[in-house]
């Protein structure tokens, strides 16, 4: 018997990956939380009550756990080194940069005990990791610009929000990208998603950039406008910032959909669907089923699985993947 348990299971991507972890066969699965009275019931799951910041109670509910999967965003590597002491393998879908280098920092003890931890699994990063390394296979000399649109119509938690806001006031320069039907070129706007910083060490690559937009374009103005200095000041402060998260977790203005495209010299690969929670729920459900048979050690995503087999089997009936080979799509400024 495989025992998973889902830190954050009660949200919108944990969610997603307890109900396609529960219909594995021989895996019990446990969705972890602050609150398991607001959490909506998983079927074949079963919810328990959690502080993932007291080390206490986490050592407590990892006793025959064989798994865990971190859909939080804890802002340390605690859980990941309590994990990885005991034997028990880690997976985490955290987008933060220096989050993941703190956890890449603990590969000298999985080794030691035998575990192993994969990082950068999701939609972004972790599709786009993947999607990364298949333009780099293909044209392997040039930079990669990474392109991610998101759905403004579809219903984030405050965490998946606040950390939004807080990446705005590091918000960069600007360049167009061609994504999927129905989307078409669209400006993005460099935004601090940890691939960016990963792929060129794990890739090789000389240099890679992530660019965000919405499927909205008023939204994608609105965006930057927010990243301009001034107007990042003001969400700082306590007031506003809470004010505007309130506001969000309220306001849907556009779609569901989602695109992620990678653009090299010569090659181009993205991959588009519906409910970016989804997507990033059921990679991180696959990359556990996977787990037990992937090498002992701290990697991210693109270290561990085939790219192209991986998100064939990701996209099945719902996603969609398209591979672009010796065609020009590199980014316009």
């Amino acid at each position: 018997m495989t025992t998973v348990l889902i830190f954050g299971g009660y949200g919108a991507v944990g969610r997603e990956a307890a109900a396609a972890l529960t219909g594995s066969p021989g895996t019990r699965v446990i969705v972890a939380g602050r609150d398991p009275a607001r959490a909506r019931p998983v079927a074949g799951a079963t919810a328990i009550r959690v502080d993932a910041a007291d080390s206490g109670e986490v050592a407590r509910l990892l006793e025959g756990v064989t798994t865990v999967l971190m859909c939080a965003e804890t802002g340390d590597a605690q859980v990941a080194r309590a994990c990885l002491e005991r034997g028990i393998g880690y997976v985490d879908v955290s987008a933060s940069h220096d989050l993941l280098a703190e956890i890449q920092a603990l590969d000298d003890l999985a080794l030691a005990r035998g575990a192993t931890a994969a990082l950068s699994v999701g939609l972004v990063p972790g599709v786009t990791n993947l999607l990364a390394r298949i333009c780099a296979e293909r044209s392997p000399a040039g930079e990669l610009r990474i392109g991610v649109l998101l759905g403004s119509g579809e219903r984030h938690g405050p965490a998946a929000i606040a950390w939004t806001l807080d990446g705005l006031g590091e918000l960069g320069d600007s360049w167009t990208m061609g994504f999927p039907a129905p989307y078409g070129r669209r400006t993005v706007h460099r935004f601090p998603f940890s691939d960016q910083h990963t792929v060129p060490g794990t890739l090789g690559v000389p240099a890679a950039r992530t660019g965000l937009c919405l499927d909205s374009r008023l939204m994608t103005g609105l965006l930057a406008a927010a990243g301009r200095p001034a107007v990042a000041r003001l969400l700082r402060r306590r007031t506003v910032r809470g004010l505007l998260l309130a506001a969000l977790e309220k306001i849907h203005l556009g779609s569901d959909g989602f695109a992620v495209t990678v653009s090299s010299a010569t090659a181009g690969a993205s991959f588009s669907g519906r409910l970016q929670s989804r997507a990033t729920g059921r990679a991180a459900a696959l990359l556990v089923r996977d787990l037990p048979a992937l090498p002992p050690g701290v990697r991210h995503i693109e270290q561990l699985v085939d790219p192209v087999a991986f998100l064939t089997e990701l996209a099945a009936d719902e996603f969609e993947l398209h591979l672009d080979d010796d065609h020009e799509q590199s980014a316009r400024r």
